[in-house]
């Protein structure tokens, strides 16, 4: 990539969940898992608290590590590899390689406090070493336009409103052209009025092509963009589907009851 160049997006990949099961302690978080969310599409996966949804997102990118079973992201298992017909963990350096494919949105922004908001999204691609520092900062200061925040360039994190911290974290996830996208429950830690700034560059980058997993409680967002729908309960897939099956004629009681609750 030259610097003259925009960077473009790596191609969206398929994730692929297979029979996944976690355990914490003698407490069952995911119970045989099987997912399958297509390249380019946006799957939002809803739930109650505990329901598991967090942590079968951190699977994707083995931010956490699963007891049984393994997630693939375009075609090749993450965190770990077949060797004599079982699963070895990979070394760090090659999870890390491989979750630099992979862009995650925490609740929480983690951006770094003492950087720029330039520094901040420009950071990993030179740490990386997918470009140079000048390569860098060009396309962190098209990503920061492209969510909205070309001026706050040069400002630090604790200068933005938390909605504005989110949409840098968004630009950060963009900086590594990743092909699939998770975002655990991005708009929980903002105000009410600062959710809209953030679920509108979310739905921008849905018209794009790249591949996004969204953990949320906003079913209007989810009925809008998700391709499918997920209902997580018990650790378990209850139901899936496009968002108007699920959302409007669930065919689950359970799925039901957990909509009555929060529409």
């Amino acid at each position: 990539m030259s610097a003259a160049t925009p960077a473009r997006e790596r191609a969206a990949a398929e994730v692929t969940v297979h029979n996944a099961h976690k355990w914490y302690g003698s407490h069952r978080v995911l119970n045989g898992i099987d997912l399958t969310v297509p390249a380019g599409q946006v799957t939002v996966i809803l739930g109650p608290s505990g329901s598991g949804k967090s942590t079968l997102l951190r699977a994707v990118n083995h931010l956490e590590k699963l007891d049984v079973g393994h997630v693939s992201v375009g075609g090749e298992p993450i965190g770990v590899r077949h060797h004599r017909g079982r699963l070895k963990e990979l070394g760090e350096r090659a999870i890390l390689a491989q979750r630099s494919r992979i862009g995650f949105v925490f609740q929480n922004f983690n951006l770094f406090p003492h950087l720029t908001v330039l520094e901040n999204v420009a950071a990993a691609p030179v740490a990386t070493r997918r470009a140079t520092k000048a390569q860098a900062r060009e396309s962190a200061l098209r990503l920061l336009g492209r969510v909205g925040l070309a001026g706050k360039a040069d400002a630090y994190p604790r200068q933005l409103s938390g909605g504005q911290q989110q949409r840098v974290a968004i630009a950060r996830a963009l900086a590594l052209e990743p092909g699939v996208i998770l975002f655990d429950e991005p708009t929980s830690a903002l105000d009410p009025e600062l959710v809209g700034e953030v679920l509108a560059v979310i739905k921008d980058l849905a018209g794009g092509g790249t591949t996004l997993i969204v953990v949320t409680h906003e079913i209007a967002f989810a009925r809008e963009v998700a391709d499918t729908v997920v209902f997580l309960d018990g650790g378990r897939i209850l139901e899936q589907g496009p968002p108007e099956q699920v959302l409007s004629r669930p065919r689950e009681a359970r799925t039901r009851e957990f909509l009555s609750r929060v529409l």
